[in-house]
Formats: C-alpha cells, sequence, structure tokens
C-alpha cells in the first residue's frame, strides 16, 4: 500500500484529500505545518508527498529544499499563487507537479497515480548492464539539441538542463518522439493525462506556452515547437 504524505495548514484540505486518497487505497500520513512535515517525512519516508507552500514555521519551498537534501521523492505542490516565478522555482528545486487551489479531488489523485507509476517504473527498471543499457537506449530521445531521458525524467537542450512537470515532459515526448507529425490536442491530452482526467483545449495551450517559455530561458531563439491553428502541435525536423 503506498504511503501518502499531506502536508498543508488548512485542516479541510487535510481531512477532505485524505478522504479521497484513501478511499483509493493509499495509507495517508497528515501534518499541519512544514517543520513537523520536515520531521515526519524524514523519520517515516512516505512514497509521495504533496505539499502546500504557503505555511506557518516552515514553507512548502523550504520544506522542499531540505528534503531533497536527503531524499528523490517525488512531490507535488498545492498553491493559491498566480506567479509562475514560484513555480518556476519550485521545479528547479526538484518538483514534480504543481497543483492549483481551488482543484478537484479527482485531478490531484489522478496525478499522484501517474507520478507513482513512473516513481516505480524507474525502480523495477532492469539493473544488469546489457538490460540496462538496451533499456536506457528505449527511453532516451535525441533529437539533436534535445535530450530526453525517459528513466531519469531528465531533459537538456544544447546541453542545458531545463526542468519539466510530468506532464510537460510528455506532452515533449509525445511531439519529440515524431518530429514533423502533427499531434492534435487530443493526441496530446491522451499523452500526457489518464483517461479519467479531462482537460480542456486551453489546458495544453498553457503547458505548451510554458515548454516555450522554459526552453527559450536556455535558448532566446527556440522555436522548435510548431503551432498550426486549427489542428495542433509539432516538433519540428532538424
Amino acid at each position: 500500500m503506498p504511503k501518502i504524505a499531506l502536508v498543508d495548514d488548512d485542516r479541510n484540505i487535510l481531512t477532505s484529500v485524505s478522504i479521497a486518497l484513501e478511499a483509493e487505497g493509499y495509507a495517508v500520513a497528515t501534518y499541519t505545518d512544514g517543520a513537523s512535515g520536515l520531521e515526519g517525512l524524514t523519520s517515516d519516508q512516505p512514497d509521495l508527498a504533496i505539499l502546500d507552500i504557503k505555511m506557518p514555521r516552515m514553507d512548502g519551498m523550504e520544506l522542499l529544499r531540505r528534503l531533497r537534501q536527503k531524499t528523490d521523492m517525488p512531490v507535488i505542490f498545492l498553491t493559491s499563487k498566480d506567479e509562475e516565478i514560484d513555480e518556476l522555482f519550485g521545479l528547479k528545486m526538484g518538483a514534480d507537479d504543481f497543483i492549483k487551489k481551488p482543484f478537484s479531488q479527482r485531478l490531484l489523485v489522478e496525478r499522484v497515480k501517474s507520478i507513482l507509476r513512473r516513481s516505480q517504473a524507474r525502480e523495477t527498471s532492469p539493473n544488469t548492464n546489457n538490460s540496462q543499457q538496451s533499456a536506457n537506449s528505449k527511453s532516451i530521445i535525441d533529437r539533436g539539441a534535445l535530450v530526453m531521458d525517459d528513466e531519469r525524467h531528465t531533459c537538456t537542450w544544447m546541453g542545458k538542463h531545463v526542468v519539466l512537470t510530468v506532464t510537460e515532459f510528455l506532452i515533449l515526448q509525445a511531439l519529440a518522439v515524431r518530429p514533423g507529425v502533427v499531434k492534435s490536442r487530443n493526441a496530446l491530452m491522451d499523452a500526457a493525462y489518464d483517461d479519467q482526467v479531462y482537460v480542456d483545449d486551453r489546458t495544453i495551450d498553457s503547458h505548451v506556452k510554458r515548454l516555450r517559455k522554459k526552453f527559450k530561458v536556455a535558448d532566446e531563439k527556440f522555436d522548435m515547437i510548431e503551432t498550426l491553428y486549427g489542428v495542433g502541435y509539432r516538433f519540428k525536423e532538424q
């Protein structure tokens, strides 16, 4: 039974999210501030942590910074802030995803399932030399300046590391695996979300907008993700 840690000073969220996660078969540990969360997550490490950003005693950013000194457990941030700088800072520190308040309980549960599946797949990947080399060759996408490693969830552009959320990674992976081929928004939804999660076209557009912005930080001339209006997106052939 996977264990989820939930750290938030809003007791209503602690209660409602705990009920939703426990209904899916997860064990849940709750903490009402960052300091107690750090102590609990360090002594009894969960499979995934869900952290609020704004909390008393220690905020979520500082909690994540300290956790990353000891563990690479998956982390999802809950935030009511709209400033993108906070999200980018959190991603650079090692957060796996962001969910903005107010949020759908169903969406959060599906994000938890998706990230846990990816985490467990990495842990159970083959560990013999030959098998590992074969697995790695299949998990790596090399498109010249772009290199994506699915197992390590890493992405570089022109040798510079680009930090992506799980959803952004999956969307870019779907585009880069076949350069020049147009992917509709529905196809990108299928690649990035489970069947149980509904998102609209604007959600995909927002993810692509953030992808472009992140790559322009590494290379201001980045223009590899093309929009075909009324059709979808494609990754340029080089």
